[in-house]
C-alpha cells in the first residue's frame, strides 16, 4: 500500500498510453492502413523516449530497477536505456552545457576539430543546424556518432557499458518478436520508418534546448506552450524549469513555471519562444547558430556582443545557411 501510494498516477498513465498506442496501432491498425499505424508508432516511440527521460530522473517510483523495467522495451531501438541515463545525467552538469567535449548532448564543435573534419561531414554538420535538417539528417547524425564511440568503450572495459549492452540487445530480442513475428512488420521498416522519425520528433524538442551564453542559466530554452507536442515532450518544452527542479515530474514542470514565470523569464535572459511554430518559422531552413563553440574549446578569449552573447575574437565560426542564424528577440519569437 505504501509503494501505491507513493506511485506517481499520472506517469504511470502516460506508459500505459504509450504501450497501447503502439501495441494498437501494430497489432490491429497496421494490416488495415498501414501509413497510419507507422506514424502512430513514430509518436508512440517519440513518447516512450520521453518516459525512458522521466525514468532516469526517478519516475514513477523510487526505485531506478522499476523505473528502468517499466522502459525496458527498447521502441526507439537505438540507445541501450542504461546509456542514455550515463550520459544524460552528465548532460545535466549546466557549468558544463554546451561544451564540445564535456556535455555529451552538446551538437557544438571545437574549433581545432572542425578545421580537421573532411569536407563532406562539415557540410552534413551545417546542414544539422537548422531545423529541416535536424529533422531529416540529425538522428542519423546522432545514432553515426554514437556507434562510432561505443566498441571502444567496449573493448576498454568502460564501467557498466558492457552491461547495458547486453540489457538492451536482451530488449531488442522481444522487440523483434513482437514487431516481426507478432505485428509482421519488416525489420527494416520499424527501424527507419517508425524509430528513426520517432527521434526525429524529439529532435524538435532538442533543436533549441541550448545555446551558449556565459551565464549557464541563459543556456536552457523555455517554450512557453507546448501544445501536442510539449505533451509528447512531457512538458520538456518548459526546458530550463526541468534543469533546475531535475527531480520534479513532467506534471509539476507547468505549475512551477506559472508560479514564477517573469522569474524564469530574467533567469535565463529571455531565451524564449511563445511556441513550436515560433522556432519552426524563425529556423526551419536557417542555421540557428555557428556550429563551431562560440567561446569554449577555442583557445581566443571570448568578447561580450551587444546581442548578449559571447563570441571568441578572430575564432573560426563556419560558413551558414543563407540566411541570418542568429536567435531573435524575445520580441520576435511571441
Amino acid at each position: 500500500m505504501r509503494f501505491l501510494k507513493r506511485l506517481e498516477w499520472p506517469t504511470v498513465a502516460m506508459l500505459v498510453a504509450c504501450y497501447g498506442l503502439w501495441f494498437v496501432s501494430g497489432l490491429v491498425i497496421w494490416p488495415v492502413y498501414p501509413l497510419a499505424a507507422i506514424g502512430l508508432m513514430a509518436v508512440a516511440t517519440a513518447l516512450h523516449s520521453s518516459l525512458q527521460h522521466e525514468a532516469l530522473h526517478g519516475h514513477p517510483t523510487r526505485s531506478a530497477a522499476v523505473n528502468e523495467l517499466l522502459v525496458a522495451l527498447p521502441l526507439g531501438v537505438f540507445y541501450p536505456y542504461r546509456r542514455f541515463r550515463h550520459m544524460h545525467l552528465a548532460h545535466h552538469n549546466d557549468e558544463r552545457l554546451t561544451d564540445p567535449y564535456d556535455d555529451p548532448e552538446s551538437w557544438y564543435r571545437a574549433a581545432g576539430d572542425w578545421g580537421r573534419l573532411a569536407a563532406p561531414i562539415r557540410f552534413l554538420l551545417l546542414l544539422n543546424n537548422s531545423l529541416a535538417g535536424r529533422l531529416v539528417i540529425g538522428p542519423g547524425l546522432m545514432i553515426a556518432s554514437f556507434a562510432a564511440t561505443e566498441p571502444g568503450r567496449l573493448l576498454r572495459g568502460e564501467r557498466g557499458v558492457r552491461r547495458a549492452w547486453l540489457s538492451h540487445l536482451a530488449g531488442l530480442a522481444v522487440l523483434a518478436v513482437l514487431v516481426i513475428g507478432v505485428m509482421g512488420i519488416h525489420p527494416l521498416v520499424y527501424m527507419f520508418a517508425i524509430a528513426y522519425p520517432g527521434l526525429s520528433i524529439i529532435a524538435i524538442r532538442t533543436f533549441c534546448e541550448h545555446q551558449w551564453e556565459a551565464d549557464p542559466d541563459g543556456r536552457t530554452v523555455i517554450v512557453e506552450r507546448g501544445g501536442i507536442l510539449g505533451l509528447i515532450f512531457l512538458n520538456n518544452n518548459l526546458h530550463l524549469v526541468h534543469h533546475k527542479r531535475p527531480r520534479a515530474a513532467w506534471y509539476e514542470l507547468p505549475g512551477l513555471y506559472r508560479a514564477e514565470r517573469e522569474a524564469w523569464h530574467t533567469r535565463n535572459g529571455g531565451y524564449v519562444f511563445s511556441d513550436y511554430r515560433a522556432i519552426f518559422r524563425a529556423f526551419a531552413f536557417c542555421a540557428k547558430e555557428p556550429v563551431v563553440h562560440p567561446a569554449l574549446r577555442t583557445g581566443v578569449q571570448a568578447a561580450s556582443m551587444p546581442s548578449g552573447s559571447f563570441h571568441p575574437i578572430g575564432a573560426p565560426t563556419g560558413p551558414q545557411i543563407g540566411c541570418n542564424s542568429a536567435v531573435p528577440a524575445k520580441a520576435d519569437r511571441d
